[in-house]
C-alpha cells in the first residue's frame, strides 16, 4: 500500500514538473523574439531544460528496484582453487604457473595490463577454457556464477525471458519477470531476442541471471561496463552486501571499492598479495 502511495505521489510530482517545464519553454520562446527580454528568455529556457534533465534521472531511479544477491548456497571452506595454471596461444605465453585458493566468502581482485591474461584466468576458473598445465579443483558444494565481459554466457538466439528461465532450474516465470523488471525489462520487452539488445541491455540481462542464482562463488569480468548510473549503483550495493566469494576483474575503481577486496592477484606473474590501497593506482591502467 505504501509503495503504491509513493508511486502515485511521484507520478503527480513528475506531471507537475513536466507541466512547469512546458510553460517555461513556451514563455521563453515567446520572449526570445524581443531583444529587451532575451536574457530573461534564456534563463527560462535553461530552467526548462534543467527540469527535464532532472526528470530523466528520476525516471531511471524509479525504474531500478533495490537489488540483492540471494543467500549463497552452503559450501566447504575452499570452494574453488587453481594450481600451477598456464596458458599459451602458439608461441605467445599469456601466463604461467599461476595458483590461487578461493576460500568461502573471500574477495579477490585480479589486476594486470591488457593482455596479461585476466579474462583468460577467469575463464579457466569458470571451466570455459582449459588450462595448458595444472588443474582447477571444485570444493564441496561449489556453485559458480560467471559474468563474461562479452556476454558469451547468453544465448543470443533466445529471448530475454528464455535466457532468464534457463539460468535457474526451479525459477518460475513471475519471479523471473519480477527480477527482469528490476533491470528495466518490462512488459513485451522480455520477448526480444538477445541478439537485438544493446551492450548495456546485455550487461543488465547477464547480471540479472546472476541475481537469481544461489551462487557461492561469483567470477565477474568487468561487470559495470555499459551500465547506466542508477543500475551501476544498485549492482555495486548488492555486491557489497553479498556473502559469497567474489573474484573480479575491473578497471572501475568504484566497483573495486564496493567489493572491499582482501587479496589481489597480479598477472602475468601470478603474484598474490594482501590488498593495499596503493593497488587502486593499478585498477584503471590499461
Amino acid at each position: 500500500m505504501q509503495r503504491e502511495q509513493d508511486e502515485h505521489r511521484r507520478k503527480k510530482e513528475r506531471a507537475n514538473a513536466e507541466k512547469k517545464a512546458e510553460i517555461l519553454q513556451k514563455q521563453g520562446e515567446k520572449m526570445r523574439a524581443k531583444a529587451s527580454k532575451a536574457t530573461a528568455a534564456q534563463g527560462m529556457l535553461r530552467r526548462a531544460e534543467k527540469l527535464r534533465s532532472s526528470l530523466d534521472d528520476v525516471r531511471v531511479k524509479d525504474k531500478v528496484a533495490k537489488l540483492r544477491f540471494p543467500t549463497p548456497a552452503p559450501c566447504g571452506k575452499t570452494p574453488l582453487s587453481g594450481e600451477e595454471l598456464s596458458k599459451n596461444y602458439g608461441s605467445l605465453e599469456i601466463f604461467t604457473d599461476v595458483s590461487c585458493v578461493i576460500d568461502k566468502g573471500s574477495r579477490v581482485v585480479i589486476l594486470g595490463l591488457n593482455g596479461a591474461g585476466k579474462t583468460t584466468l577467469l575463464k579457466i576458473l569458470a571451466n570455459q577454457l582449459e588450462s595448458d598445465t595444472g588443474k582447477v579443483e571444485h570444493g564441496h558444494g561449489l556453485k559458480l556464477g560467471y559474468y563474461a565481459q562479452e556476454h558469451e554466457m547468453l544465448d543470443f538466439e533466445r529471448t530475454i525471458l528464455e535466457n532468464m528461465m534457463s539460468s535457474k532450474d526451479d525459477l518460475r516465470e513471475p519471479e523471473a519477470r519480477n527480477v527482469l523488471g528490476s533491470f528495466l525489462f518490462v512488459g513485451d520487452d522480455v520477448h526480444k531476442p538477445v541478439k537485438v539488445l544493446s551492450g548495456g541491455e546485455r550487461t543488465r540481462l547477464a547480471l540479472a541471471t546472476l541475481v537469481v542464482s544461489a551462487a557461492n562463488v561469483l567470477l565477474l569480468d568487468e561487470p559495470t561496463n555499459n551500465l547506466d548510473p542508477a543500475s551501476r549503483e544498485e549492482i555495486l550495493g548488492a555486491l557489497g552486501e553479498y556473502q559469497g566469494a567474489v573474484i573480479m576483474v575491473s578497471h572501475d575503481e568504484g566497483a573495486v571499492q564496493a567489493l572491499k577486496p582482501e587479496r589481489v592477484i597480479l598477472l602475468p606473474d601470478g603474484d598474490e598479495d594482501i590488498w593495499k590501497d596503493e593497488y587502486f593506482d593499478l585498477v584503471s591502467i590499461d
